[in-house]
């Protein structure tokens, strides 16, 4: 079974079936996951595929999606909620946002498993993931900037 099986076996699992709609939102975020959706822009790319579906079913689907430990939810401070594969049920990885143009860029590198650690023995406290956002200027927009400075 590949990794986009498991996923949708998920649903039978639990007792949920795998409607057209369900599958057809799973794609898009599947087909993307390197992006980062919101409920509009993923309502937009099922549309093509199923043009019937309506906006309060992507948001009863991401929810159930959500529920089921199939996607996070996220929050970038751009007034949207986005939506990614949860990969592996490890932990979140970080992002880097930019605060000129709005890209996100994922940093896979994890260095708060000692501090996990640590937290969890001096306060017994059982972590089962985080998050964090890193904001400030990309290198696309700083090299913008400079280019602007020097002419």
């Amino acid at each position: 079974m590949d990794n986009k099986e498991r996923y949708l076996e998920i649903f039978r699992k639990n007792g949920y079936k795998l409607t057209t709609q369900r599958r057809v939102i799973f794609e898009v975020l599947y087909e993307r996951s390197n992006e980062h959706p919101s409920p509009e822009e993923i309502y937009d790319r099922v549309k093509d595929k199923y043009p019937e579906i309506g906006l309060a079913t992507i948001y009863r689907t991401l929810q159930l999606m959500e529920d089921l430990g199939i996607v996070y939810k996220m929050n970038f401070n751009d007034g949207l909620s986005r939506y990614e594969l949860c990969m592996n049920n490890a932990h979140q990885h970080h992002h880097l946002i930019c605060l000129q143009c709005g890209r996100v860029e994922e940093v896979e590198i994890d260095l708060l498993e000692g501090l996990e650690a640590a937290i969890e023995e001096n306060k017994g406290f059982q972590i089962t993931d985080h998050s964090v956002k890193f904001f400030g200027t990309c290198k696309v927009c700083r090299k913008a900037r400079s280019n602007k400075k020097e002419n």
